[in-house]
């Protein structure tokens, strides 16, 4: 596969484009500061920020929630997460600006509509990730190794990973995986591996769902926007789909009740069928809703999900708090 060919327009085409953005005052001749700041805001898509929470899952099962210090230290450690992935979205779109300028809906993305210069996203990106990975490291050793680790990632990712079928969607797997572990090393507290593994196939069922909302979207066309999409189908990916959301129920039922959290609360069991509603929920919103290409945009808009989430976190709070091991819960043993 010609990855420079893909990536690269004829020269006198990307010159009639900058040509027509400079006609409509969309190019650096005519940018002004504000307008340049809010291109930037919505470069480093905030909303995908949801994504980070995943920072907060060592903290909630080690049961230091409510551990002032703790949670100070995942929260500062949450926000200069967002800020990396940030600077990860940016050298996205500058490596994507030909392919998404041919996008039904990318194209309208600030760098390849022009909003915002190509100069001043490159001069963001870098001060953004050098500040968020030193940081992180002043943060904390072991968090800021987690958070290097997570950009070279997914410097990998955007030069090449995301073109060789199945390894992409693993790769996106394993930012959320390195996310989840970053979050148990910025408090010093391990993290389960009956989690971890619940927190990769939580992240395949996602990534695969995007995939098929992508070919679903762009129709026969697919591969012309991004050459991966010729490698997947829709019945591939619909197995693919069912593998990973019936072996994300398994992994978190066996760590409801066989990881040393569940020993400890042995009724952490009862937080299991809403997960599986929220599984079937989010699958009923990929196949009848034809949603799914953004995880991030589907937490945001359906009520149902949202009303799910919040009840398995208030019972796993609950039970954190009431259920001990050897002690009865409600008169339940």
């Amino acid at each position: 596969m010609d990855l420079d060919r893909t990536r690269t327009a004829p020269k006198e085409n990307r010159n009639e484009r900058e040509a027509a953005f400079d006609k409509n005052g969309s190019q650096s001749g005519t940018h002004s500061v504000a307008s340049l700041i809010k291109a930037l805001v919505i470069a480093l898509r905030p909303k995908q920020a949801t994504k980070n929470l995943f920072v907060y899952a060592a903290i909630v099962f080690a049961g230091k929630l409510f551990v002032p210090v703790l949670f100070a230290r995942v929260t500062v450690a949450f926000l200069l997460f967002t800020i990396v992935t940030g600077s990860v979205y940016l050298f996205n779109d500058l490596q994507d600006v030909e392919q998404d300028r041919q996008h039904p809906k990318k194209k309208h993305r600030p760098i390849a509509s022009g909003r915002l210069t190509v100069h001043v996203a490159w001069a963001a990106l870098i001060l953004l990730a050098l500040f968020g990975v030193g940081c992180s490291f002043l943060l904390s050793v072991p968090f800021g190794i987690a958070v290097a680790a997570y950009l070279a990632l997914q410097i990998a990712y955007c030069l090449g990973l995301k073109q060789i079928v199945l390894l992409d969607v693993f790769a996106i797997a394993a930012g959320f995986v390195l996310r989840a572990v970053a979050g148990g090393a910025v408090i010093h507290v391990g993290i389960s591996h009956w989690l971890l593994l619940c927190t990769l196939q939580l992240a395949l069922f996602l990534g695969f769902g995007k995939r098929r909302q992508e070919l679903v979207l762009l129709g026969a066309g697919a591969g012309s926007h991004r050459a991966i999409l010729e490698e997947y189908s829709l019945p591939f990916l619909d197995q693919m789909i069912n593998i990973v959301a019936g072996v994300t129920i398994v992994c978190y039922s066996v760590y409801s009740v066989e990881s040393d959290t569940a020993r400890l609360h042995p009724h952490l069991w009862t937080t299991v069928p809403f997960v599986i509603f929220g599984v079937c929920r989010y699958l009923y919103l990929v196949y009848q809703k034809g949603w799914g290409g953004a995880p991030d945009e589907v937490l945001l808009k359906d009520r149902t999900l949202q009303v799910t989430m919040i009840l398995w976190f208030l019972v796993v709070m609950l039970l954190f708090v009431f259920d001990h091991n050897g002690q009865a819960l409600l008169g339940w043993q």
